[in-house]
């Protein structure tokens, strides 16, 4: 098979969506339909016996959320499916946020009873940063929720983005009776718990057909009447608008049913688009081109404690990967082998052979891989867009044995080079800050320096409130700021310059009384 052959079957996404939309429920019904699981263990008591596929971290488990992103790879029909699943608790991390830069698209959840909710916009914001592509799928229409139409107003006003429905729900709770699929003019009939493809599926060319009178009774005319409306109202779906992240096509269902799902990926893995080009500081880099190049997006500690592994999660953007190549890590400037990569079906691994543009390999790191590392087989490039975001929490770390300050020091940088968590270092006294974008990433890191590093720390509150990375032209002015503003400066992991700020009013009018100073609120990771 050729190579532009290979790339053009491959589709690379992340779902994105609120806390409780069934993200989770979906990621499963996708993996059950590529044949990548035969059963799906619903994510419902907190100590059930069967956990999600993707949630495998013990925190995750016993609360029933999704915190690390997961990589899951499968097939369906002709195409190679790389399913990148991000934390959608409230408490997610950046993490979540630097998942959806190796992507080339996205799946949008929304709850049918919820609609937009303060995290989707987040993530949405970090998808406009790159004009991605977004699938939206409104789930939960086997309950009762907002009406069709003010949930597109929702998404409209809300996430800026134009909505084309490519189905239509026919009543919803206990008026459910199915979808009409705008795309392929069928309607989908709805039965309660059916398995996994249990539902009758009529076609209907014409709304006017007396049979849809037959199957919908009073509900016939409510459906005409809706479809009327949006092909007044709705605009016809595009696809050159799609791929610049400006229309999404929505669909309806209940993904805890198993109802819409495979309309869905149908949809999605004939609309969404291929590998792209992607951007490096030298120049843009094409899929197809035969030099490999990589960046890697995500570190995982110990995904296996027996083992204390690392996994650098590697985004392939162009050539071909193969077992036991040689590649150049730049930031080192060396030469390294790879003589394993793996790829992932959640906790479950296998070792390949090969992988291709877009695919997402795994590679064993043992403390020498960055995330924003590029690896290529020859030529030096820096790929963008690999940002770090300014946390918007923060607490001060307290060590209970201070005979343990270097495993903490330890603990700390690879927990920040992971991506988990930023660490801050103060400039006067040398306490620790940390930063994250989730409160629950606190108690993570805290769980995790005593599991892992033997560590025994808590965290206490902090006066600050904002972070900003700080550069000026001018070295004197730069002199000056450290010296008066001694107090409230840090350093991050990586050694840059941070102001930390008690107040939104206090980061303002500094920025005005200094104009020679430039602050931050994303840093490229070098």
């Amino acid at each position: 098979m050729s190579f532009s052959t290979e790339i053009a079957k491959r589709r690379t996404f992340g779902i994105i969506s609120h806390p409780d939309a069934g993200k989770t429920t979906l990621t499963e019904k996708l993996l059950m339909f590529g044949g990548a699981i035969q059963m799906a263990g619903a994510v419902k008591a907190r100590k059930a016996s069967r956990h999600a596929t993707s949630d495998w971290m013990k925190i995750e488990q016993e609360r029933g959320i999704s915190v690390a992103s997961s990589v899951m790879k499968f097939n369906y029909r002709d195409f190679e499916i790389n399913l990148l699943d991000t934390p959608g608790h409230q408490d997610f991390s950046e993490d979540t946020y630097r998942v959806l830069t190796a992507v080339d698209s996205a799946m949008m959840v929304i709850d049918s009873a919820s609609g937009v909710e303060a995290q989707t916009e987040k993530l949405m914001e970090v998808c406009r940063m790159r004009n991605t592509p977004i699938v939206t799928f409104i789930n939960k229409l086997d309950r009762e929720g907002l009406e069709p139409l003010d949930l597109l107003t929702d998404i409209e006003e809300k996430l800026q983005i134009e909505c084309t429905p490519m189905s239509w729900p026919v009543g919803m709770g206990k008026r459910f009776k199915g979808v009409y699929n705008l795309y392929k003019k069928e309607l989908n009939l709805f039965k309660a718990g059916a398995k996994t493809n249990d539902f009758d599926t009529v076609k209907i060319n014409d709304l006017s057909d007396p049979k849809l009178d037959e199957l919908l009774g009073s509900q016939a005319d409510e459906l005409r009447g809706d479809i009327e409306l949006l092909e007044g109202a709705a605009d016809p779906f595009n696809l050159e608008q799609f791929l610049l992240g400006s229309q999404t096509p929505v669909f309806f269902g209940s993904a805890v049913n198993n109802f819409g799902v495979k309309e869905l990926l149908d949809a999605f893995v004939e609309l969404s688009p291929a590998p792209g080009p992607r951007e490096a500081v030298e120049r843009t880099v094409h899929p197809d081109e035969p030099g490999f190049s990589a960046f890697c997006f995500k570190i995982q500690a110990n995904m296996d404690p027996a083992h204390r592994d690392r996994i650098a999660f590697f985004r392939i953007c162009s050539g071909k990967f193969k077992k036991g190549m040689t590649v150049r890590h730049h930031r080192l400037g060396k030469d390294v082998k790879i003589p394993n990569a793996t790829i992932f079906m959640a906790q479950d691994r296998a070792h390949i052979e090969e992988a291709y543009a877009g695919d997402i390999i795994g590679i064993h790191n043992h403390g020498t891989i960055k995330i924003g590392d590029t690896f290529t087989t020859k030529e030096a490039l820096k790929f963008t867009g690999i940002p770090n975001f300014a946390p918007e929490l923060f607490r001060r770390i307290r060590l209970k044995d201070p005979m343990k300050r270097k495993q903490l020091h330890k603990g700390l940088v690879q927990l920040s080079e992971e991506g988990a968590v930023q660490v801050f270092k103060t400039l006067l006294g040398g306490d620790y800050i940390l930063g994250a974008v989730g409160v629950l990433q606190f108690d993570v890191t805290v769980a995790r320096l005593n599991a892992e590093y033997k560590v025994d720390a808590d965290y206490v509150a902090t006066d600050f409130q904002i972070a900003r990375w700080v550069t000026a032209e001018d070295d004197k002015k730069m002199s000056e700021f450290r010296r008066l503003f001694e107090s409230s400066l840090s350093e991050d992991a990586d050694g840059f310059l941070s102001y930390l700020a008690p107040s939104a009013w206090k980061l303002n009018y500094t920025e005005e009384q200094w104009p020679a100073i430039t602050f931050h609120k994303t840093r490229e990771h070098i």
